[in-house]
């Protein structure tokens, strides 16, 4: 994993919903071969697939039955527009599980950005047939936190987690913990043995949520003390940098240092080439 699992925008606060910045998907949730970015397609009202026009001359389905359906998934869709490493963690899978959890997988990915609470009805459709895989319950917990079910998203991280061991679910799972209104919970992710397993970007990731959660204490300048040793000034075109600097600002602004949040808006806006941020419409109102 190149870039850490990102947690809402900016780490303002609960009552913010984050932007995903790159919209990158989960890995198990539709990240397509080669590496490219998913590209909108008939995934919503059209392209029925030939399972789900079967499925409507059969009885009634019972509410377990529809979540192991699943929403339908369009005839275009197919296993291998999942990327290699995604596909080779449900190796273990049998070859037509494996293709139809596949196929949710790519949905959910290519729905997570404009329509979340769908894709999480994707992955729940993969994890009602394989539950016991790492990847599934990644991408649960992916599109669980995109659609806003902290507590949901929270329980699938931590399965996940205890399936394979990675630690880089922590910054999104300690930003389930703001959510749910639970800033000392999310503070306690901030460990050195936890961020000894998080690359870079995914220290400032959890760096961002933990300044969010003083603040929610009410502990602005301790928030800005942590957001300081960050690298407020990197030339990176990284995400990451537009995000830290919008934390940064936000938390200025907190503060009641308006001048120097107008000037470190302007300085996301200097490297927030995809206005993956608001930070544009933040200076306006400030103006």
């Amino acid at each position: 994993m190149s870039e850490s699992k990102r947690p809402r925008q900016g780490g303002s606060g609960p009552d913010r919903r984050r932007g995903r910045p790159d919209q990158r998907p989960a890995k198990g949730a539709g990240r397509r071969t080669g590496g490219g970015r998913p590209t909108a397609r008939s995934t919503q009202g059209a392209g029925r697939g030939r399972d789900d026009r079967r499925r409507d001359a059969g009885p009634e389905r019972t509410e377990d039955q529809k979540i192991y359906d699943g929403p339908p998934i369009p005839d275009d869709i197919s296993a291998k527009d999942l990327d290699k490493q995604a596909r080779q963690a449900l190796q273990s899978l049998p070859e037509k599980l494996a293709e139809r959890v596949s196929r949710h997988l790519v949905v959910a990915g290519l729905l997570m950005q404009d329509d979340p609470e769908t894709a999480y009805l994707h992955a729940l459709a993969a994890r009602a047939r394989a539950s016991r895989n790492a990847l599934i319950r990644e991408a649960c917990g992916e599109t669980a936190y995109a659609a806003g079910k902290f507590a949901e998203a929270l329980s699938e991280f931590r399965a996940a987690r205890r399936m394979n061991g990675q630690q880089d679910y922590a910054p999104m799972m300690a930003d389930c913990e703001r959510a749910l209104g639970r800033p000392e919970k999310a503070i306690a992710y901030d460990t050195p043995e936890l961020r000894s397993h998080l690359d870079d970007a995914g220290q400032i990731e959890l760096s961002i949520v933990i300044a969010g959660a003083r603040r929610d204490l009410g502990q602005v300048e301790a928030a800005l003390r942590l957001l300081e040793t960050e690298p407020l000034h990197s030339k990176s075109r990284a995400e990451w940098v537009a995000r830290l600097r919008y934390a940064y600002a936000d938390t200025l602004l907190d503060a009641g240092r308006r001048e120097d949040a107008v000037e470190w808006f302007h300085r996301v806006v200097a490297v927030d080439g995809n206005k993956a941020t608001d930070a544009e419409e933040r200076l306006a109102a400030l103006a």
